[in-house]
């Protein structure tokens, strides 16, 4: 059975299709495979540009939830986290979040490394997953039209927007699910 998105408006451009559920489901830990349903905590078409509003709308979600990005290039990626968005001052998450980036090969996934425990840092002046050496695996700037991805410790990642680590933030959404 394939995997249901709602509270999406059908007049809004999507980042999370149906293709790329597919994919991103395939890779999530076990448990969370079970979730039929993701739910658009957030989006910038829907909700506008305001990191604030972000983590209004994202705060009841008790659970994982994926962040996924378009950018100027269309590139298309982002991030399973294991927790939902909060402001905080320090690190939290586990080994079970991971980076992504969708190619036409497929879906690349960088997952923890256990080098660090840098998953995901999510202050009112930005938003970081991943971490170490000076740089972060993915960083967005609290305005959310900047960002940043360069190699980390904690995924060994490539950079996400492809080979330039500074991308323009076009679209984002964060989809929430439960068992």
């Amino acid at each position: 059975m394939p995997v249901e998105l709602i509270d999406r408006r059908q007049d809004t451009t999507p980042v999370v299709t149906t293709p790329l559920v597919e994919k991103i489901h395939q890779v999530l830990p076990q448990r969370y495979r079970l979730a039929k349903k993701w739910t658009l905590l957030y989006s910038i078409d829907q909700h506008g540009i305001s990191l604030t509003t972000l983590y209004r709308l994202v705060k009841n979600n008790k659970g994982p939830c994926v962040f996924a990005i378009k950018d100027a290039n269309d590139q298309v990626f982002g991030a399973f986290l294991n927790e939902t968005l909060k402001p905080s001052t320090h690190y939290y998450g586990t080994g079970e979040c991971f980076l992504w980036r969708d190619t036409t090969q497929g879906l690349k996934v960088y997952p923890w490394t256990g080098k660090n425990e840098y998953m995901i840092l999510s202050e009112h002046e930005f938003i970081a997953i991943g971490g170490g050496d000076g740089k972060f695996g993915l960083w967005l700037h609290s305005d959310l039209d900047k960002g940043s991805s360069a190699t980390c410790p904690t995924f060994h990642n490539e950079p996400l927007a492809g080979e330039q680590e500074q991308f323009n933030c076009i679209e984002l959404e964060i989809w929430g699910f439960r068992l």
